[in-house]
């Protein structure tokens, strides 16, 4: 059966949360939104494709920053409310610069760091 994009369980918005994980290493990068067209033109083009909720417009990881995310394989929860995707990452996935968006942790009640920024030639 050929996958369609609107079967899936769309928010008021019309969004779906992604959750972006390094396919080889399995470490969990990022999470952004998607509607049916950016779900669509990823899996065309294989280059990841998110909605932008600030800018009401579409955002192709990368584009500007040269940190790409190409599509391994998406993957559907049991409800069909949220997307796993595998991807390979080239470069940091976080504006911050960092590997991750997850560079936060709370240990024994205390907020800290546990990554830093990624050096230039990373």
């Amino acid at each position: 059966m050929e996958f369609d994009p609107s079967r899936l369980k769309y928010d008021a918005n019309g969004l779906i949360p992604a959750i972006a994980q390094e396919a080889e290493a399995g470490e969990v990068l990022m999470m952004a939104w998607m509607n049916a067209e950016a779900v669509s033109r990823t899996l065309e083009t294989g280059r990841v494709t998110y909605w932008s909720r600030s800018r009401q417009a579409f955002w192709i990881k990368g584009e500007t920053s040269g940190h790409v995310q190409d599509l391994v394989e998406m993957r559907i929860d049991c409800d069909s409310d949220c997307l796993l995707l595998l991807i390979r990452q080239t470069g940091p996935a976080c504006h911050t610069n960092r590997r991750s968006c997850f560079y936060r942790a709370v240990r024994e009640g205390v907020e800290i760091e546990i990554m830093a920024p990624m050096a230039a030639s990373e």
